[in-house]
C-alpha cells in the first residue's frame, strides 16, 4: 500500500512538472540526470526503479532564453537488462523542440567490482516554431516560417557506462543524427537539416577524508565545429542527507548546487549558475536548476 502511494505522488509531481517547463543538455547535476543523455545508464544505479524530473531556466532576465525540462525513468528489467524513458523538451525563444527516446541497456561483468553497460537509444524528436512570438518586436515575418515541417523525426544514440563502488566512466552519442538547422526542400517547406554529432564524456569517483564522502567529477560535451566544454565539479556528502558542491565550466560559467535527501525515497536538487562574461552579467540574473528524484 505504501509503494502504491509512493508510486501515485510521483506520478502526479513528475507530470504536472512536464506540463509547465522544458529541457536542456548541459546539465550541473548530470551525475544524476545521466539517463537524459547515456542510455546505458538505464537500470544501472540501483535494484529501485528510478523517476527523474528536471527543470533549467537560463539566463533569467533576457526575454526568450532557454527553458528547458527533463522527465527520465529508469529501471532493471533483471540482472542483465536495464530500461529507460527519457521526453526533453527545449524552448528557445521562438523555437521549442521535444524529444521522445527509449533507452535499452545491458550489463558486462568485467570483474567482481566492476561492471559495463552498454545502450542504445531510440526514438526522435518534433520541432515547432511559433512565428507569432515575433510580433511586437517590429521584424518582418519570413512567409516560408510559416510553413514548418514539424513531423516527427526518427533518431538513434549509443552509449557506454563503466561503474565500480566508487568510480564510473560514461561515454555517450545521444543522437547519431542531430536534427535541429532548417533548410527549404523543393516543395518551399522548411524542414530539418542534418546537424553535427555530440558527444558526451564523464567520469567520477568517490572517496571518503575525515568522515566527509568527496565526489569530484567532470562532464566534457563536444559537437563537431564547436568549443569543447567541460564541467569541472567537486561536491561533498557533508552529511548523511546533504550534499553540497561547486562547479565551473571552460565556457565561462560558476554554479553552486546541493541535492537534499528528504526520505530515503525522494531527493531534492538545486544549482544557481551565472556567467563570467559580461554581456550576459550586465542583462542575466543567473541560471535556476531544480531537480526531483524518485526511486521506487
Amino acid at each position: 500500500m505504501k509503494y502504491i502511494f509512493r508510486t501515485v505522488t510521483v506520478a502526479m509531481i513528475l507530470f504536472l512538472g512536464t506540463a509547465s517547463a522544458q529541457q536542456e543538455t548541459n546539465y550541473s547535476l548530470y551525475r544524476y540526470t545521466m539517463n537524459a543523455v547515456n542510455p546505458a545508464y538505464a537500470g544501472s544505479n540501483s535494484e529501485r526503479t528510478e523517476f527523474t524530473s528536471h527543470v533549467k531556466s537560463l539566463w533569467r532576465g533576457i526575454e526568450g532564453a532557454p527553458k528547458v525540462h527533463t522527465f527520465n525513468i529508469t529501471a532493471p528489467l533483471n540482472d542483465r537488462l536495464g530500461m529507460g524513458l527519457s521526453i526533453i523538451n527545449d524552448k528557445v525563444f521562438i523555437e521549442n523542440e521535444l524529444d521522445v527516446f527509449i533507452d535499452l541497456s545491458y550489463r558486462l561483468q568485467l570483474n567482481e567490482a566492476t561492471d559495463l553497460f552498454l545502450g542504445i537509444k531510440a526514438g526522435g524528436s518534433s520541432y515547432n516554431l511559433n512565428p507569432n512570438d515575433l510580433k511586437g518586436y517590429d521584424i518582418a515575418t519570413d512567409p516560408a516560417l510559416e510553413d514548418i515541417d514539424s513531423q516527427f523525426r526518427p533518431n538513434f544514440g549509443i552509449g557506454a557506462y563503466v561503474k565500480k563502488k566508487d568510480f564510473f566512466f560514461s561515454f555517450s552519442i545521444p543522437k547519431l543524427f542531430n536534427s535541429r538547422a532548417l533548410i527549404k526542400d523543393e516543395g518551399d517547406t522548411v524542414v530539418y537539416s542534418k546537424g553535427q554529432m555530440t558527444t558526451y564524456i564523464s567520469s567520477g569517483y568517490n572517496f571518503d577524508f575525515r568522515g566527509i564522502k568527496f565526489k569530484p567529477s567532470f562532464m566534457a560535451i563536444y559537437t563537431n565545429g564547436a568549443p569543447l566544454s567541460v564541467d569541472f565539479t567537486a561536491a561533498a556528502r557533508v552529511i548523511d542527507e546533504l550534499e553540497v558542491g561547486f562547479s565551473y565550466r571552460t565556457d565561462k560559467a560558476f554554479s553552486g548546487l546541493f541535492l537534499l535527501d528528504l526520505y530515503d525515497w525522494m531527493s531534492i536538487g538545486y544549482a544557481y549558475e551565472t556567467s563570467t562574461r559580461s554581456d550576459i552579467i550586465k542583462v542575466s540574473s543567473g541560471s535556476h536548476e531544480l531537480m526531483l528524484r524518485f526511486l521506487l
